[in-house]
């Protein structure tokens, strides 16, 4: 995904705890900003938990309008459990997406699906929390990746790539 870009959009995000993994979930797979909008992350954000502090490294912002101000070319992909929505399993990912996530206790709006150039769900028995989903989608990107396309150089996988991500407690090894 050469000049490849992914945004992620929270419509009225509710709870701090789901945004902090949002944002984890954000450095983890190479995301380029968070947006978000509604007023109550904003009351509740006091109660921050983004614990890898990935908000100083990749833009948490809010908007009053998540298809504003978006960078050419970039396609509008709405995940949300949707009458005629296509499975991830089938979806193949654009270059440059902005993926927009319903609240935790309601949906996208009719209006931003209608805007978007693709809608998408992730076939579950039930539905998903927001942080759970967004971490689904991020990896199905990924996966249907190859590694250079996706910004991980060839030396940097296996166990490379595994001491450099994993926690600084976590020595374990195969040893089989």
């Amino acid at each position: 995904m050469i000049n490849s870009c992914t945004y992620i959009g929270l419509c009225n995000p509710k709870s701090p705890s789901n945004v902090g993994s949002v944002m984890r979930a954000a450095g983890c797979f190479q995301a380029d900003a968070v947006f978000y909008t509604g007023s109550r992350y904003g009351r509740a954000a006091r109660f921050h938990t983004d614990t890898h502090q990935q908000s100083l490294s990749i833009p948490l912002e809010p908007r009053d309008n998540l298809l504003a101000d978006l960078p050419e070319n970039v396609k509008i992909v709405c995940v949300e459990l949707v009458e005629g929505a296509t499975s991830l399993t089938e979806y193949q990912h654009p270059d440059r997406a902005i993926y927009i996530f319903g609240p935790e206790d309601g949906s996208i709006s009719q209006q931003l699906v209608d805007a978007a150039d693709d809608v998408v769900y992730i076939p579950t028995v039930n539905c998903l929390n927001l942080a759970a989903t967004v971490n689904v989608v991020l990896y199905d990107r990924l996966a249907k990746q190859d590694t250079a396309e996706a910004g991980i150089a060839e030396h940097s996988i296996g166990d490379d790539l595994i001491c450099k991500s994993r926690d600084i407690n976590n020595r374990l090894r195969v040893t089989k």
